[in-house]
């Protein structure tokens, strides 16, 4: 007699969804995890800024060591137990990884808050040292959430993990927030308030941690509630080990932390060579913190576009394995020049309406030279992200390692070389020459392997066109708007005038760029239709406005 659907048993339908809510979820997260710095700013000023800017690479950093091996190895074990009818080995394996990861976490704990003098006086400042360890607290409960969120991935549940992502980050920027007006009107020092804004990490990760507590103690009470017929257990628990769940969990921990250890460079090199260069402590802070005003607008294209290499992964890896990569080639280079594109965009945009956006985002002009130099570290970091994607979806996961490995070494000799001269606008030409190996060296593999062509005249002289229109509109609307806007509406401060010029340049520019873009055949309808998942939704909807042709 059929017992029903037990818990080992996840319907597709229910697959797919948890699938869209994880997806939205992280969306979600990553938005608030990237505009969250701008109230920071806003509230506290650069030197907070700088401070906090300093202080949370490298609690990523640690965090990614610590942790991100877990979840994967969790879904990875506990999905086998699950299938072989071992719903006991299932919440062993969870059992052995809570224990590894509470005890790294301990571990970590102990050696960035008993630590954190010293690493203050690694990174160059001594304002980072409270900060440093109001950070340390969230080591106490994220190592615990990633692996219950890995225990629910392994049997087909994505709700719980998309749910507490947005709780933690919530939670997170609320408590943030909330420290730092208190904290400034109680004319708190800087290096307090930075501790306090900090510290919303570890409020975040506690409540996130409660909220998949709340989903296991549903899931227990619905297991007891259904008898399925297991088989026999033989081996009295888990058929894994601490070895071999370690050497699995081990590399996927090492192969995270390359990605924020380019951004933890900025940590180790940039306060100290600005103290050097006669600056303060306060003062390097304050710097540190104006060269970071771009990087937030910069991640955000990034966070939107790799929304397409996830698309990517699996659809070249099962190319792969069925021996039909030729089949998954057009998608790849459709990609590959959609991103170009919008990369070219997004970088030219921030670029030439930085201004106004520096004002809108954060009260004043200084710094948007800065933010003018590090736009262009959107293009490149968004082509590493998607070339780095067909890389891993080929199987050649290490050599994306060696390239950000590659570049983070660009990053340390340029900034050694470079700030000594130009300051922070030093750094910035950095950034930009880092991603640019990243990308250029993963693009270089692509060919060598042989699944993209890459004709430099479609990456060149439309895409100049395209982008020179975009800047020449852009930079009509903000020379143009501002006398207007002065006369027509005297009343209006300077922030909110700035505010309404980088919105109109902002539109104006992307509309040139569209509209030149598919006007001059730069991008077919034939290769947005490639582009998988979002290619014939665009289509369909450009085809209704006729922009979109067929390429002779």
């Amino acid at each position: 007699m059929s017992q029903g659907p037990g818990p080992t048993e996840v319907p597709a339908r229910a697959l797919v969804k948890g699938a869209v809510v994880l997806g939205a979820a992280a969306i979600v997260s990553k938005l608030l995890g990237t505009m969250q710095k701008i109230p920071l700013q806003n509230v506290a000023g650069d030197n907070v800024f700088g401070i906090y800017n300093a202080v949370y690479p490298l609690y990523i950093t640690i965090l990614v060591l610590a942790t991100a091996g877990f979840p994967v190895a969790v879904s990875r074990f506990v999905a086998e137990e699950r299938a072989l009818g071992r719903p006991d080995g299932a919440r062993g394996i969870l059992k052995m990884a809570l224990k590894l990861a509470i005890g790294t976490g301990l571990v970590c704990f102990v050696l960035l808050y008993f630590g954190a003098g010293t690493i203050a006086s690694w990174i160059g400042n001594r304002q980072t040292e409270e900060a440093l360890r109001s950070v340390s607290f969230a080591l106490f409960f994220v190592p615990a959430l990633a692996t219950i969120r890995g225990y629910f991935q392994g049997i087909g549940q994505m709700a719980p993990t998309g749910v507490s992502q947005v709780a933690e980050q919530v939670v997170r920027v609320a408590v943030m927030v909330a420290l730092l007006i208190m904290l400034v009107r109680a004319d708190a020092s800087d290096s307090l308030i930075a501790a306090g804004a900090t510290f919303g990490s570890a409020a975040g990760a506690l409540a996130g941690l409660g909220v998949v507590l709340l989903y296991w103690r549903s899931h227990r009470l619905r297991e007891r509630g259904f008898r399925p017929v297991v088989r026999p257990d033989t081996t009295n628990g888990t058929r894994v080990g601490y070895g071999r769940f370690i050497a699995y969990a081990l590399p996927i921990c090492l192969g995270a932390i390359v990605l924020p250890v380019l951004t933890l460079v900025d940590t180790f090199t940039m306060p100290r060579l600005l103290t050097r260069s006669g600056y303060d402590e306060a003062g390097a802070m304050a710097q540190f913190g104006l060269y970071n005003h771009g990087l937030p607008l910069v991640q955000l294209v990034a966070m939107i576009v790799s929304s397409m290499s996830v698309a990517l992964v699996p659809a070249i890896s099962e190319a792969k394995a069925s021996g039909t990569l030729a089949a998954v080639r057009g998608s790849a280079e459709a990609s590959l020049r959609l991103t170009w594109l919008i990369g070219l965009a997004a970088s030219a945009g921030l670029a030439v309406t930085a201004m106004p956006l520096n004002v809108m985002f954060y009260k004043e002009a200084e710094g948007y030279g800065v933010m003018m130099i590090l736009a262009f570290t959107a293009v490149f970091s968004v082509i590493q992200i998607v070339s780095g994607a067909m890389l891993q979806g080929l199987g050649a996961e290490r050599a994306t390692v060696l390239h950000l490995l590659a570049a983070a070494l660009v990053k340390v000799v340029l900034n050694v070389w470079l700030m000594p001269v130009w300051g922070i606008a030093g750094a910035a030409v950095s950034a930009v020459a880092a991603y640019a190996v990243a990308a250029a060296l993963n693009v270089y593999r692509l060919r060598r392997l042989g699944f993209i062509r890459m004709p430099w005249r479609d990456y060149t002289w439309k895409p100049a066109v395209c982008t020179l229109v975009l800047s020449l509109a852009a930079l009509a609307v903000v020379g143009a708007a501002e006398p207007l806007l002065t006369q027509a509406a005297p009343e209006l401060s300077y922030r909110w005038r700035m505010t309404v010029i980088a919105l109109l340049a902002v539109a104006a520019g992307a509309l040139a760029f569209a509209l030149t873009l598919f006007k001059t055949g730069a991008i077919s309808a034939e290769e947005l239709g490639a582009v998988p998942k979002l290619g014939n939704k665009l289509v369909s909807l450009l085809r209704k406005a006729r922009l979109l042709r067929h390429r002779n």
